[in-house]
């Protein structure tokens, strides 16, 4: 399989179906704990770390986002994690999925080596990287440290997950 930017629309949306996965995981968890769906959302490895909603929009966002821009489309607005239920964000990640399956290989096509100039770390920082740089090192890192750090903290509080989870849709 020859990879181009457009292999990165199935990774990502492999990373989107994951989350989703996860997190009727983690509801399932909670509801049998006597908990609420949405009890999920605030849990984190630490205090000081971002919790789940975080670590889930960053994967929603990151996945759409990216791609977007390395294909030089409109940018997908961010959504707000925080006023959402468990409900709200599985649609934001159904909705992400949607959009992923909407990019066409043509809309990649010779876009590797575009220049992107993108603020980041609150504006602090504004680098010129090419659209393939931006993709394969900085948002798949991003995607994948966050979807991570969302398993993690749904097996820190017992929720029975493993390896296999990450691959809901299959190798």
């Amino acid at each position: 399989m020859a990879v181009s930017l457009f292999s990165f629309v199935d990774m990502f949306s492999r990373a989107v179906a994951t989350a989703s996965h996860l997190l009727t995981k983690g509801a399932e968890h909670s509801r049998a704990a006597g908990g609420s769906d949405d009890d999920i959302l605030d849990w984190r490895l630490i205090e000081d770390m971002q919790p789940l909603r975080f670590q889930m929009s960053v994967v929603c966002n990151f996945t759409r986002q990216w791609l977007a821009r390395a294909a030089d489309l409109p940018l997908p607005a961010d959504i707000d994690v925080e006023t959402m239920t468990v409900a709200q964000l599985q649609t934001a990640l159904a909705d992400a999925q949607a959009y992923l399956a909407s990019l066409t290989p043509a809309q990649f096509a010779g876009r590797d080596d575009a220049p992107l100039t993108v603020k980041l770390g609150g504006g602090t920082m504004e680098p010129t990287l090419p659209a393939g740089q931006w993709v394969t090192n900085f948002a798949t890192t991003n995607i994948l440290f966050h979807l991570s750090t969302a398993y993690g903290i749904l097996r820190s509080k017992g929720v029975q997950i493993g390896k296999l989870d990450l691959f809901p849709t299959g190798l």
